[in-house]
This record gives C-alpha cells, structure tokens and sequence, in this order.
C-alpha cells in the first residue's frame, strides 16, 4: 500500500513543486463540456417543459410520459417520511433538529443608528423570495444534503423552496424524499443536471424561476450554475470532496485510516491528505489504510482516489504543517491532536476544522449541526459554507432630516462637480439652497 498513496517530505528537494502539483484540480474546464451545457440551457429556455421533459426521458430514463408525471406531491413526501424504520427516522430527526438549531444562531438582524446630525442610517436584511436546491439523486443519494440545503433556507424565511432531484429510471431513495417533507420543501421536481439548473434559472411554465440555486452536482450542474451565475445568485461551484488529516502525539492509526478513507470513498477525484511530523505514525496509517480497504464497498473508488489524488505527507514539525494547511485550504481539516484548539487559531483557510481525536469528519456530514456545503479547491481562502447568509439579502437604509441632509448635501455637491456630474450637484444643491 505504501506505494498506491504517494510519499512526500518538507525534506525533499522538489517538495513544493510536488505538492502544488498535488493539488492541482480544475472543477469546469472541459470546452466541450461547457459547448453541450450552453446549447442544453439555450434550448430549455427556447422549449421549456417540452426540453426538460425530452432529456429526462434520454439520459435518466425517466419512465415519465409529460411534465406533471415529474412532480411529487406533498404526499408522496409525507407517506415517505411516515414510512421510515423508527431507527432511521430517529437519526433523520436529530440531524434536522441538530442543523436547524446551528442555524437559527446564524440569522441576521437589520439596524440602525442615528448619526450626530440627525440622519437614520442602517441596514435591512431580508430574505429571498424563492430559491431552488439542487439534490444528488438515484439509489445511491443524499437525504443529508437535503437537509443541508433546505433547513437554512427555511430558517432565512424563504417563501418558497424548490427542490430538484434526478431519479434514474424513475426512481429515488424514499429518504431523501423523507428529508425534503421534514425540511420544509415546497415543491419537488423529478429532473436533474444542466436542464434542471437551466429550469429553475430561467423558468418553465411549470417550473417556477428562483432567486438562487444551491446545491452539489455533477460537472453539467457545476458548469451549468456557473453559466447561470448572474441570471441567479448560486452558492458556488462545487468541487470533488477533500479531507486533510493533521496528527500528532498518541493517535490510533485505524481511526486516522478511516477518516482519510470517509472522503476518498466518495470519488475517483476525491482528495484526501495526512500531514503529520511522525514517520512511524504515517507508516502505520499506510498499512490501516491497506488493511481497511479489503472490507470497503466503495474500496475500488477510494483505492482510485488515493492513487491519484492522495498523499501521506512527513513535516518537521507543527509550524510546517499549519504552513501547509493554509496553502491547501482545505474543504474538511481534521486536527487529530491534544490542544487542537490552540493550533487551530493559526488556521487561516478552512472549510470547516474538525478539532481532536474524538470528532471525525463524517460526524459534520450529517449531525453536528453547521452546514456540509463547504468550499473546495482551495477557494475557503475566500467564500464560506453555507448558511442562513446565503439565504438572506442586505438593503441600506438612508432617511435625512431637512436639518441633517444639509452637510451631507454640501459634501455630495462638491464632489459631485469634481466629478463632472452636474444633476448630481445640482439634485444635492437643493437640498441645502433651496430655489
């Protein structure tokens, strides 16, 4: 096994160009692709429910014969959720409760002050009217991204949540649809990839036009928000899974295995990541990771995903490491050490950061309560994950008393004929000289 993940050191010569190698990754930038997303979002838009239905029907399969056969109603969802193992609908319970109450910390009020000349000045946050949330389906689905998705929506005060989920062959995982019913969806719609982004972009007769799409997908998803971007607000475009491992001091090697393993499962692209100042250490995870592999369903995804995108990576210490941590920025950092808080106040980009021995990543992809839609490729040195924010807009608030607009009045005047705007200057003028 040591020879499936590859080895690096700080040490070697070349290590810096091997590690940004390592991490190299573009998420849409296939011409090809981008040609096939464009052509199928002109044509929705031209045909409408005509064109989504047709290539439902061609790539999913979908055993639907018009349009309204790819709704579901609010009962399906109902009879899916009553219809869940006490067990499972227990955990779906919790994790929804967990996520709802993470997020209600992260509703924003509007303010205002007045100023020390009498104006009212502030800032009013409002929430958007409808937005459409994006869901991985089939078999093989994600009720936990439904809930990631929908229950901050809804905490925001979103009016109207539409979901899209492609069911291949006309089916889907009773769970998500569970999910949807618990999280508050409105209206469910049965399609997927670029023709459902392009769909709830632009509107259909049936389909209605949203204020925002969020959500993973496949690379015709990403590359189709990305087209979109502008006509809609997206969350951003979302990258293979990353996991990067942080271990020092007396860890179990199986347990750091597994964590490495819990995201290179997900896909041939995944990336996942042990950095740590023990060579003995790394070499036991490398036999774990060999040994785990042997009883893993999804061990041919996670074996492809090591190989091509992993590495088990020796430092000489911890300030190398944090160095590197913030280099990668990675989507999910685990911090597998005795005072993890303390180490993780260096940490300047990160998606979310998983602190001690006790609290493995997966916990975060279902219950913990913040949100898994986080930032990939490296782009947590600059977006955040998604919250109740990304549901929520700003307006400022400007109100001028007939006293107090008068300095402000004068200071927009001059500048305003500096700028050569004359109706600018003049609009202010009045303000303070009335005619």
């Amino acid at each position: 096994m040591g020879k499936l993940m590859r080895r690096l050191s700080t040490q070697d010569q070349n290590f810096q160009q091997a590690f940004s190698e390592l991490l190299a990754f573009e998420t849409v930038n296939d011409l090809e692709l981008l040609k096939t997303v464009d052509q199928i979002i002109a044509d929705v838009r031209q045909y409408g429910d005509a064109h989504v239905l047709k290539l439902t029907q061609q790539f999913d399969r979908h055993p639907a014969h018009q349009f309204s056969d790819l709704e579901l109603s609010q009962e399906q969802l109902k009879n899916a959720f009553e219809g869940l193992d006490s067990d499972v609908r227990g955990a779906l319970e919790l994790a929804a409760a967990r996520v709802r109450s993470f997020h209600e910390a992260q509703k924003q009020d509007g303010w205002t002050y007045v100023d020390d000349l009498g104006n009212t000045l502030g800032q009013k946050v409002t929430p958007l009217d409808r937005v459409g949330i994006y869901v991985p389906g089939g078999l093989a689905s994600y009720p936990s991204s439904v809930l990631m998705n929908a229950v901050p929506a809804h905490v925001a005060g979103v009016a109207e949540i539409i979901m899209v989920v492609p069911a291949p062959n006309g089916e889907l995982n009773p769970l998500v649809l569970a999910a949807a019913y618990l999280a508050g969806v409105h209206r469910v719609f049965t399609i997927g990839g670029a023709q459902a982004v392009a769909a709830l972009a632009y509107g259909t007769a049936t389909v209605p036009r949203v204020d925002k799409i969020t959500g993973p997908g496949n690379r015709y998803v990403a590359a189709a928000k990305r087209a979109v971007f502008g006509q809609v607000g997206i969350d951003m475009i979302a990258g293979p899974s990353e996991i990067l491992v942080y271990a020092e001091g007396q860890n179990n090697p199986e347990w750091i295995a597994m964590d490495v393993l819990s995201q290179a499962e997900h896909d041939t692209v995944a990336q996942a990541i042990l950095i740590t100042p023990d060579e003995q250490f790394l070499n036991a995870v490398s036999e774990a990771i060999e040994a785990h592999l042997s009883t893993l369903p999804k061990a041919e995804i996670a074996r492809t995903s090591i190989a091509n995108r992993g590495a088990l990576v020796l430092v000489k210490d911890r300030d190398e490491a944090i160095e590197l941590i913030n280099q990668v920025a990675p989507e999910h950092l685990e911090l597998c050490l005795d005072d993890a808080e303390a180490m993780s106040q260096e940490i300047r980009h990160a998606g979310a950061i998983f602190m001690g021995r006790h609290t493995p990543e997966a916990i975060g992809d279902y219950c913990a309560g913040p949100n898994h839609v986080l930032p990939t490729s490296g782009t947590a040195r600059f977006s955040s994950p998604l919250g109740v924010y990304d549901f929520q807009k700003r307006s400022s608030i400007i109100m001028c008393t007939p006293e107090g607009v008068k300095t402000l009045a004068r200071t927009a005047d001059i500048l305003a004929q500096q700028e050569n705007l004359d109706a600018h200057a003049r609009s202010a003028r009045y303000r303070y000289q009335p005619n």
